[in-house]
């Protein structure tokens, strides 16, 4: 594999792919699971499910499932 993590294009441009959008989506993620944060995150998405914002919720899921992260289809 090859190591991608220092590398930065002169134009700014990364391509199809954000290494740097990967190593901070990754290093926020670590973050957030090191501070234990998970546990409650999880417990206030089970009452959100719960709540009388279920049904928007499930409809905004079904939307980025579909690709549709506009509202546009």
């Amino acid at each position: 594999m090859q190591d991608t993590g220092n590398k930065k294009p002169s134009n700014g441009v990364e391509g199809e792919g954000s290494y740097s959008g990967t190593r901070e989506y990754n290093e926020r993620t670590a973050k957030f699971i090191k501070e234990g944060k998970v546990d409650k995150a999880a417990k206030d998405a089970e009452r959100a499910m719960d709540s009388k914002e279920a049904a928007e919720l499930k409809a905004a899921e079904a939307k980025g499932k579909a690709g549709d992260i506009h509202g546009k289809k």
